[in-house]
């Protein structure tokens, strides 16, 4: 059996679904060489079946807007000397900006250099955004071909 330890400061992203996990990792763009993180894969959950855990210490400024669009059953625990101290419980977004990638073409956002990607929900239980600049509509829910955008993409 393998154990994890727990974190004294941090944060815990619970409930995410089975085999999420590394996406979310891969678009919080946590720096694994400075800070400790814990991935657990398809661990048994007696309220889903089987979940992902991320682990992160030292570590608390997250985008909970971006988790909502991945994942959002997901639960978001910030632990201060080994207690929950903070429990979020994640919600869908209404309005996101520079999450997703509008993928028209022709769209503002793929012409013009630094445009924001502005996008509305129009359907929750699909996850669908509207852009705001060309209508074009991403569905985030499925098998997430669509592009989250990274955040290193907007320090250039």
């Amino acid at each position: 059996m393998v154990v994890i330890d727990s974190i004294k400061t941090g944060i815990v992203i619970d409930h995410i679904t089975a085999g999420l996990g590394m996406k979310i990792l891969e678009y919080l763009d946590i720096d694994t060489t400075k800070d400790t993180v814990a991935l657990i894969m398809h661990a048994v959950s007696s309220k889903y079946g089987r979940k992902d855990v991320v682990k992160i210490e030292n570590v608390s400024d997250i985008d909970l807007a971006a988790l909502g669009i991945i994942d959002p059953k997901v639960t978001v625990n910030y632990i201060e000397d080994h207690i929950i101290r903070e429990k979020v419980h994640i919600t869908i977004p209404e309005r996101v900006v520079n999450i997703i990638k509008c993928n028209n073409p022709r769209c503002v956002t793929s012409v013009e250099a630094g445009a924001p990607q502005i996008f509305h929900l129009i359907d929750g239980e699909n996850r669908e955004y509207r852009c705001e600049y060309c209508d074009e509509i991403i569905s985030m829910k499925g098998g997430y071909s669509n592009e989250i955008i990274h955040k290193q993409w907007f320090d250039r």
